[in-house]
């Protein structure tokens, strides 16, 4: 039955580390590469507090997904 709860515990290690890596691609990734390319005029929309803001609360989300993911695989047996 252990192999089962193992198998179990390292999906939910997986999908929270993809929700991390979404959140990132999402929050990080999108916005910055908008931003280099002036998609949209970007830069005369949103301020640069409020752009930073976002990609430091998307970057603290991507981090904490990441580290339950990694607290998650501690339950191995």
């Amino acid at each position: 039955m252990s192999i089962v709860n193992n198998e179990r515990t390292k999906l939910l290690a997986n999908a929270l580390d993809r929700a991390s890596t979404a959140c990132f691609t999402v929050g990080i990734a999108t916005p910055v590469a908008g931003y280099l390319y002036n998609v949209d005029n970007i830069d005369n929309t949103i301020s640069h507090a409020r752009l930073m803001l976002g990609l430091v609360g998307w970057l603290m989300a991507s981090a904490v997904l990441h580290y339950l993911g990694t607290r998650v695989l501690k339950g191995l047996r």
